[in-house]
């Protein structure tokens, strides 16, 4: 069974639906709390590495000292050519070691379940080929890629934010949204900080509760590709 290291930032920021899925799928899910003081494997001892999200920069060292060794993880994985998935935070981390540009506080932040557009330049790509023109997926974030690495893929944009997936290489792949959560995810969000932001914690509930039935299939159906990626490479 082909073994994936997942790094997981915060406590309440787990793998959830995406993992299951990737289990379903025949990966072996190795699952470092990082936020919690697990020390990070060896660089070479996985065939594949998934990076989750988090309330950080992805060079915000002095608050999460595991970010460090966390990017020369990555940045060996994408040497080598290891399958590499990153969410949020994560993907914001392929972006940074890969030589793009991220910023804290980017323009406009999204919450909720928000549309995406898939790029021309996905027809080819191993996970996003194919997918619909147009899906939803949860967002939590302020913090954005502002410049994408040099030669990397642009996969997915939204409106308020571009860069929303790319690819680096040939298998490492970076997304600003959460494939990971559904609606049960946005309802448990604290209501009085959505509240804070203008935002109405029900409509979000409400409106992602919605889109789910359209947009879970198409993350499954990544999942079941970046499980298969890892699976070919590891064999």
């Amino acid at each position: 069974m082909s073994r994936l290291l997942v790094v997981q930032n915060h406590r309440g920021g787990g793998a959830g639906r995406f993992g299951d899925w990737l289990a379903a799928d025949g990966l072996s899910l190795d699952v470092v709390h990082a936020y919690a003081g697990e020390p990070l494997p060896g660089r070479s001892e996985h065939d594949g590495v998934m990076v989750l999200g988090g309330g950080y920069l992805p060079d915000d060292d002095a608050r999460a000292p595991w970010l460090a060794p966390t990017r020369a993880l990555v940045a060996d994985a994408v040497e080598r050519g290891t399958p590499v998935f990153g969410i949020c935070l994560g993907g914001q981390l392929l972006a940074r070691v890969a030589g793009g540009t991220v910023r804290g506080e980017h323009g406009e932040p999204e919450f909720g379940s928000t549309s995406l557009t898939l790029r021309s330049e996905a027809g080819a790509d191993p996970l996003f080929g194919g997918l619909p023109a147009r899906v939803t997926a949860v967002e939590h974030h302020v913090d954005a890629v502002t410049a994408l690495p040099p030669g990397a893929t642009w996969l997915m944009a939204s409106e308020r934010c571009p860069y929303q997936a790319f690819r680096v290489g040939e298998r490492a792949w970076g997304v600003q949204f959460h494939p990971e959560a559904g609606a049960d995810r946005v309802k448990s969000w604290d209501a009085g900080r959505m509240r804070a932001r203008g935002l109405d914690p029900v409509e979000l509930t409400r409106r992602a509760e919605l889109d789910e039935p359209a947009a879970e299939p198409v993350w499954r159906e990544v999942a079941r590709r970046f499980a298969a990626v890892v699976s070919v490479v590891a064999t």
